[in-house]
This record gives structure tokens, C-alpha cells and sequence, in this order.
């Protein structure tokens, strides 16, 4: 519900009530670290309680983003630029999970079931990044008094990929495939792909209290690939498509990532002067939108977010803030896996804005999310247990000429 620049993104029909014309504008930065982790039990395992663990980084140190908006009597236009979607980067140095399995059952099979540490070697690791970058323009129109609109839209791009390899050796404890690579992994794939998104908002502004609303429609996004390596071979012998874990990496496959559709909704009230508080909503289209294999048809749900916040002008020249949100994504098994898991979390956030001058301020905050573990059962011996960790400064300034 918020009526200032950052409404850009958050509330665009409320640009409608800018307190003056004139251009505003605002830089801002992001810098977000995480951790993605995944214990996997595995009954060829031979580790304590036949478990492994896979720990993934995942660090974006610059996320920009801009915002813009210029008012004119009842009109106002307005556009933006900012990495709207995707994780950034993440990197496996130990691999994955679903390809050291394959591994175990390759060295099961030709030592007769008989699996001992010193059988084989692993040399594995995985890499994967996805950015979306979004382009947005609207307007927004003052209807009377209390009701502003906007109309607009963004062109989203996709961009990302994954990077990794995986040769399993066989020691000289398995005399006849001694040095023999028993399972060789090889994957150098980009992605890339594009969709519009079209926006419609409305602001109702009566007295104190302040609505926001915002539908985004969903984004047709198709990834191509285009594929140096994806490769599986087993003693030497490459795998043909079927069964083959890589092949939806292979080069010119078309995969459907579409944006879901989203709505937000959110009521603001000022108790003073200097104090102000929102309650939001927020509801992802997860199920209608496409995926690859269609595995948003396992979704219980589409996304749901609570959230509420709050802002304290303590002094002319300082307003401190604080909120919370509860991120609950209807998961199920069949939408998780190694290479793309989400976890249901909350987050808490502090923020200041510091007003340098009358026409520049600086915006300063802080937020982490706390994440739920989930447990994937595949079998009554196999399960994995995903975890996450996500650490976000941000650093801003805004202007009105």
C-alpha cells in the first residue's frame, strides 16, 4: 500500500497520489547470500545410517535494481528495471545426490552387491544459476479523490544454466574394471527465454486508511537450451534419451518455466503522523502455470504469503521500519528434486531511510529467512531432507528533482 517510488513495483496505482509533480527516482542495491543443503539417504550408501550430505552456495553480491516515475496533474508514468526472478548462483562442490546414487548402483551391480569404501572414487561438482530481468512501463491516472489506476507491463528475460561433471573410478579391489570409469556425468547447458507480463492495479485512498491491489498476469516462458555437453555414460557407454537423467538439458529442447499469474492485496493505516502500519497478501497461480514435466500438478496449492510491516518516523530526518512475512508454497514430492527445490520459511526485516537532504534519502536494511526443512520420501529406505538459508542486505537512494 505504499505511495512512493517504490510503489514502482509494489503499488503502481498508488504513483497516482505522489504528494507532488514531478520526476522521482530511485538506485538500489542487493547483496544476498544462501545456502542450499540436501541430506540424502540411500540404502547403497555406505556412510553412517547409509546418509550423505550436499552442501550448495549460492551468492548474488550486486542484485540492482531502478525504479522511475514522473507525475503530471493526474497522470503519472513510470518504469523500472530490476532481477525479478530466479535463485542467482549456486554451486555443489561435492555434486548431487541423484547422480552419486546411479553411481552406487553401477558399483552394485558389478561387484556381485558387495560395496566396500575403497571400491571407487567420486569426482563430482554442479553449478546452476538462474536471473530473470525484467523491463516495466505503465500509468497510472488519478480518477478523484480517493481512487487511482495503472495500466503497464514487463517484458521479463531469462537467463541461466548448469555446469557440472561426475567420474565414478574403480580401484583395484574390482581387479577386472581396475582405472575403468565405471558412471561419467557431463553437463554444459544455457538456458534462455523471454515472456510480457501485463499489470493492472488500484489504489482506493480514504482518509487514513489506504488499499492497495495488483494483478500481474501469467508469463508464457519457454527456456531453450543450447548444449555443449549432456552427457551419461556407463562403463564407457554413452545413454540414449530414455531413462537418461540429462536429457532434458539436451541441446534445442524447449522447456515451459511460466511466471504465475499473482495477486497481491494490501491495507495500509496511519495511527500518527509518524506511524503507519500494512497487512498484504499475496496468492502465485503456481497451478496453472507450465512447468517442466508438469510437475506444478503436484502443488497442493498456489503460493500463499502473509505479511505486515510497519514504519516510525522517530525524528524529521529518520523512519526506521520492521516486518514479517510467511511464505507457504503447497509442496508435494513429485514437484521436488536435487536441482530445483523450494522450502515454506518466514522472514524478518529492518529497514531505515535517512533524508540527507529535502530532495535525497538513503534506505538501509537487513532481512533473513528461516526456512522448514523438507523430507522427500522416494522409497521406504530413500528419502532426501532439504534445507535453505538466505541472508539479504540492501542499500538504496531516492530522488525527486
Amino acid at each position: 500500500a505504499s505511495i512512493d517510488i517504490d510503489g514502482v513495483y509494489s503499488n503502481p496505482a498508488g504513483l497516482a497520489f505522489l504528494p507532488e509533480d514531478g520526476l522521482y527516482l530511485s538506485l538500489n542495491g542487493q547483496s544476498a547470500y544462501q545456502t542450499r543443503n540436501i541430506k540424502a539417504t540411500f540404502p547403497l550408501f555406505i556412510e553412517d545410517g547409509n546418509t550423505r550430505y550436499y552442501k550448495g552456495k549460492a551468492s548474488a553480491p550486486f542484485i540492482p535494481s531502478f525504479q522511475g516515475a514522473y507525475k503530471k496533474g493526474d497522470w503519472t508514468i513510470s518504469g523500472s528495471f530490476a532481477v525479478v526472478g530466479g535463485g542467482g548462483k549456486a554451486s555443489f562442490d561435492d555434486g548431487l545426490g541423484m547422480f552419486d546414487s546411479m553411481v552406487m548402483g553401477q558399483v552394485h551391480t558389478i561387484s556381485g552387491g558387495q560395496i566396500t569404501p575403497n571400491m571407487y572414487s567420486i569426482n563430482s561438482a554442479m553449478d546452476g544459476s538462474q536471473f530473470i530481468y525484467g523491463v516495466q512501463l505503465g500509468l497510472s491516472y488519478q480518477v478523484n479523490d480517493w481512487l487511482g489506476v495503472f495500466a503497464g507491463g514487463r517484458m521479463n528475460y531469462f537467463t541461466g544454466g548448469y555446469e557440472g561433471f561426475l567420474t565414478a573410478t574403480a580401484h583395484s579391489n574390482i581387479p577386472t574394471y581396475s582405472g575403468m570409469e565405471l558412471v561419467g556425468i557431463d553437463l554444459d547447458c544455457d538456458q534462455t527465454g523471454w515472456g510480457l507480463t501485463p499489470i493492472l492495479g488500484a489504489d482506493v485512498k480514504l482518509g487514513k486508511w489506504n488499499i492497495g491491489l495488483k494483478y500481474e498476469f501469467m508469463t508464457s516462458l519457454n527456456l531453450e537450451n543450447k548444449t555443449k555437453k549432456a552427457e551419461v555414460r556407463a562403463m564407457g557407454t554413452a545413454m540414449g534419451d530414455e531413462g537418461n537423467p540429462l536429457a532434458d538439458y539436451k541441446d534445442g529442447v524447449n522447456t515451459p518455466s511460466d511466471i504465475p499469474a499473482l495477486l497481491t492485496a494490501a491495507v495500509g493505516y496511519e495511527f500518527l503522523p509518524t506511524l503507519r502500519a500494512t497487512l498484504e497478501y499475496h496468492h502465485f497461480f503456481d497451478k496453472a502455470a507450465g512447468m517442466a514435466n508438469d510437475k506444478q500438478k503436484a502443488l497442493k496449492h498456489g503460493t500463499h504469503e502473509i505479511l505486515i510491516g510497519a514504519e516510525w518516523d522517530i525524528a524529521k530526518q529518520l523512519t526506521i521500519s520492521g516486518g514479517y512475512q510467511r511464505t507457504d508454497y503447497g509442496l508435494a514430492d513429485d514437484f521436488q528434486s536435487d536441482i530445483s527445490f523450494s522450502c515454506d520459511s518466514y522472514s524478518l526485516g529492518f529497514g531505515a531511510a535517512i533524508k540527507m537532504t529535502k530532495h535525497l534519502t538513503m534506505n538501509i536494511a537487513y532481512f533473513w529467512t528461516n526456512y522448514d526443512d523438507y523430507t522427500k520420501k522416494i522409497s521406504e529406505t530413500t528419502k532426501n531432507v532439504y534445507s535453505r538459508t538466505n541472508k539479504v542486505f540492501g542499500l538504496g537512494v531516492d530522488y525527486k528533482f
